[in-house]
């Protein structure tokens, strides 16, 4: 098959999770024999012609002088360089800025299209904003050929919402295996000796539901909390719990060995996530086995089923923080690690791709003869 990859800023991953995503599908498909096109932006910082086999496409994207508007227009000149590309499919990766070109996607191409998480519901988008979100996620529901979700939560929404039927396909980690606790002095932490949350700063995510949890609470073990605080948001929370001495705000951390072992080191790590799909950091919690304690809802219970421990309210987090050690739930630790080796594993779930395609292009009255 002749297939492409639009709505990434492309390969090799600079950028984040569809990029990732990206960079491991495309290369396994051309493994597997096909023609395989990847759009780039311009300023990519590949700017090669071929990465690993894959055909690389650079479109000129203004996102570095118009912000978020400019992916409007890469997009759209993606999609109109792939009406000249004859592509038996292109999978498109998230919607909120393509789906509103989609009356010039190819007619003679099989559209397939992975839905991302509920983006509308994000807290950190104006009204207007979250409005046009609501309208881009019903055109790419209703105009591509077949969906894709990746956690179950979406694909129960899209039946609900929709009446659309989509296949599930998780997203994916690598196993972590190499532990090194030489790691933890540069972060003044010891093994077992303290707790982690690691998030976006936005509401959604629940960092100020855990962090009154941990201010509340008579432990008083220590929680490192990692992501870009320099926000309004971020200024908000730090102020707001400032006197609080085992609450540590440490900034982003982008390095994915000491993440690991923070990770892997850590009591408890919270997950407060709580819009989206299958979140990337949370696969690589699971995968660097540490003992997640996650915000109740659909999306986490999905992944997580039975090896977590939920909450709902910061009493429920001060609750978990009195009672609750990772050397006590070691097999929920190692449960959700075999979950990761055998469902969210890279070989199966570009797989799983690879076999919807094969099943797309048999059932598609676009297929060619």
């Amino acid at each position: 098959m002749k297939i492409a990859l639009l709505g990434t800023r492309g390969v090799p991953n600079y950028y984040g999770g569809f990029e990732q995503f990206a960079e491991f599908f495309t290369v396994y498909l051309v493994e597997k024999g096909h023609e395989v096109y990847c759009y780039n932006s311009h300023d990519h910082p590949f700017q090669e012609k071929i990465f690993r086999g894959v055909n690389i496409i650079h479109q000129y994207d203004p996102e570095f002088k118009l912000g978020t508007f400019g992916q409007f227009i890469y997009d759209y000149n993606c999609i109109m360089d792939s009406r000249k590309r004859d592509f038996d499919i292109i999978l498109q990766l998230g919607y909120t800025s393509n789906s509103i070109w989609h009356f010039f996607l190819p007619k003679k191409s099989i559209i397939v299209t992975n839905m991302d998480g509920l983006e509308w519901k994000r807290t950190k988008y104006s009204k207007p904003v979250q409005q046009f979100l609501k309208f881009a996620e019903r055109l790419a529901a209703t105009n591509s050929d077949f969906l894709v979700s990746d956690s179950l939560g979406i694909q129960k929404f899209l039946r609900y919402k929709y009446d659309k039927e989509s296949t599930y396909i998780a997203y994916g980690a690598h196993p972590f295996e190499s532990p090194d606790e030489s790691v933890l002095k540069e972060y003044q932490v010891e093994k077992g000796n303290y707790n982690l949350i690691m998030a976006r700063f936005e509401p959604e995510n629940n960092l100020d539901m855990v962090l009154e949890g941990v201010a509340m609470c008579e432990n008083k073990t220590e929680i490192l909390v990692i992501g870009k605080h320099q926000t309004k948001y971020g200024e908000y929370l730090k102020n707001k719990f400032k006197s609080h001495s085992n609450i540590r705000f440490i900034g982003g951390l982008y390095n994915l060995e000491h993440l690991n072992n923070l990770r892997y080191f850590s009591n408890l790590y919270f997950h407060g996530h709580s819009v989206g799909g299958t979140n990337p950091s949370l696969l690589e919690a699971m995968a660097s086995r540490a003992l997640v304690i996650a915000h109740n809802n659909d999306f986490n219970k999905g992944i997580l089923k039975e090896n977590s421990f939920y909450f709902s309210n910061s009493i429920e987090v001060k609750n978990i923080l009195n009672s609750i050690k990772k050397n006590d739930n070691l097999r929920i630790v190692q449960n959700n690690f075999d979950a990761i080796v055998s469902e969210f594993n890279w070989e199966k779930i570009n797989g799983e791709y690879l076999q919807l395609f094969e099943d797309c292009f048999s059932k598609s009255d676009k297929r060619k003869h």
